[in-house]
């Protein structure tokens, strides 16, 4: 009985890598038939009431809207409205003058910058703005967009300013200091190694790597090291910010030592001559406002500033939707959010920029349109992900996986978390779904709780890789509605190679003791 729920419960997520992978279908036609699929069996199995069901729809719905789709339509409504203007033409010049080779670029924008805004806001601007800049800027789209899945996979813990790990500690009952300590030792490994991927990939080959370990170390290092200390000092808060900010700095410092003339296989076009006058600051600031005004609005607005969080974190509305017992309820914060603080420093870096209101209306208009298959796309996998939570279909899989494993469990702990963000796309929402599970598994089977509860969030990051909404972000982002599938394929390696080494990492902790 409990290995038929299991096959039955898994049908949708079967059918998801095997129409995104296999048949190579549209995500948005796939997702929408996962729906049914759900539903069908939601209802004739796990004999959940059509009322359930559809106000379980529902609320993955208008989680889906707000705030994922909000953010992910501001990050590329501000990256649209800085084609528009100019200003990205601008900051490409610009981050030539630092270096015109590719992959220092990638290292710079994708991992420094990526990991920054994945601690600042994440919900998909990790992937959304770096990818964009990065095809922006001259880079093989399919690269960028695979770069910036796979480092994402690893700060997903700490994004948001630590709200993954912060919910988890709440979930789990684990004290909060020991769970981000846990945390940022389970995935220091994976950590280090991901700059070194995202050379690999946006260079496509291992010869990327040649003239680059210098450079790769140093931002690896500068990273992870940072990260960790903070992790494990302060708390799940600050490492992703204050890792980036170490990180880019120091790398801005090495390529001063390295790196200097890029390879010519490697090298960034530039467009306009080597005879244009050089640029000023005023022009620089001009062209970088509406970033600049992200970060700074996303950091006077965040826990680290309370006068200001704590005036504005009460403008919100919260409701219950689903109809049945276990309903959670959904709070819609109105101004403190990811996706209204983007919207805001778009618009004022627009009017920075010399955009009028007409073109701002035409951008917006414009990215809508394009992308209403990326917003249909998240809103039908957020509503699978509802359903199946509340009719008992994700709690089965574990159970399933629980009973099969035994003793050998910590191998699989991390693909537990990693199912849950495939289907549910959200660190956060993986931690609820998977986190007392982990934990209370953990303590029947004699390992440490905390250690288990730290595989979750992990494998949650990794999830996020594969799962359709952050492939539907990256698709998106560089501008290839409909290459879901390939994006899958290409990125599904790297996605079980982390499984594989986070399985091996936590197994070995959990005989150790940690």
């Amino acid at each position: 009985m409990l290995f038929l729920k299991f096959l039955l419960a898994m049908v949708p997520i079967i059918w998801l890598v095997a129409a995104l992978s296999g048949l190579k279908m549209a995500g948005h036609k796939a997702c929408v038939i996962a729906l049914m699929l759900t539903v069908v069996l939601a209802a004739g199995y796990w004999k959940l009431s059509a009322v359930c069901i559809a106000t379980a729809a529902l609320e993955g719905v208008l989680n889906a809207l707000w705030p994922i789709c909000l953010v992910i339509v501001a990050a590329l409504f501000t990256y649209n409205l800085t084609l528009k203007t100019g200003a990205m033409e601008v900051i490409k010049k610009m981050l030539a003058g630092v270096s015109r080779d590719q992959r220092v670029l990638a290292l710079i924008i994708g991992w420094g910058f990526g990991n920054f805004m994945e601690g600042m806001a994440g919900f998909g601007t990790a992937v959304a703005i770096p990818a964009s800049m990065l095809v922006g800027i001259g880079l093989d789209p399919m690269g960028a967009v695979l770069g910036c899945l796979v480092v994402n996979s690893t700060p997903t813990a700490f994004g948001s300013v630590g709200v993954p790990t912060v919910t988890l500690a709440s979930v789990t009952g684990t004290q909060l200091a020991p769970l981000s300590g846990s945390v940022a030792l389970i995935q220091c490994i994976l950590t280090a190694i991901s700059p070194f991927l995202m050379v690999i990939i946006c260079g496509k080959g291992w010869k990327a790597l040649k003239g680059m370990l210098p450079l790769t170390l140093t931002a690896s290092l500068s990273f992870t090291v940072p990260w960790f200390l903070t992790a494990w000092f302060i708390g799940p808060e600050l490492p992703n910010i204050v890792g980036a900010i170490c990180s880019m700095g120091a790398m801005l410092l090495a390529i001063r030592m390295f790196n200097r003339e890029p390879d010519e296989a490697y090298a960034l076009q530039i467009a306009g001559g080597e005879e244009e006058k050089p640029m000023t600051v005023g022009e620089g600031v001009k062209a970088w406002s509406s970033f600049l005004l992200i970060f700074l609005l996303l950091l006077s607005t965040s826990n680290l500033c309370p006068p200001i969080h704590n005036a504005i974190a009460g403008i919100k509305s919260t409701v219950v939707v689903y109809a049945g017992e276990a309903g959670n309820a959904l709070s819609f914060s109105w101004i403190n959010t990811p996706g209204i603080i983007i919207f805001l420093a778009a618009i004022i870096g627009g009017f920075i920029q010399r955009a009028t209101v007409s073109d701002m209306v035409k951008v917006l208009g414009q990215t809508l349109q394009k992308y209403w298959k990326t917003i249909l796309t998240i809103c039908s996998v957020m509503a699978v992900a509802k359903i199946m939570s509340y009719s008992g279909m994700i709690s089965d899989i574990a159970r399933f996986l629980v009973a099969a494993a035994g003793p050998f469990y910590p191998l699989i702990a991390p693909l537990i978390g990693a199912i849950g963000a495939f289907v549910t796309g959200s660190g956060t929402s993986t931690c609820v779904l998977f986190g007392g599970l982990q934990s209370e598994t953990a303590a029947a089977l004699g390992f440490h709780e905390t250690w288990m509860a730290a595989a979750n969030v992990m494998g949650a990051g990794i999830g996020k890789m594969v799962c359709p909404q952050g492939i539907a972000i990256g698709a998106g982002a560089i501008n290839a509605v409909g290459s879901e599938s390939k994006i899958l394929s290409s990125v599904f390696k790297y996605f079980l190679l982390y499984v594989i080494l986070a399985g091996i990492i936590c197994y070995a902790g959990a005989i150790m003791g940690f």
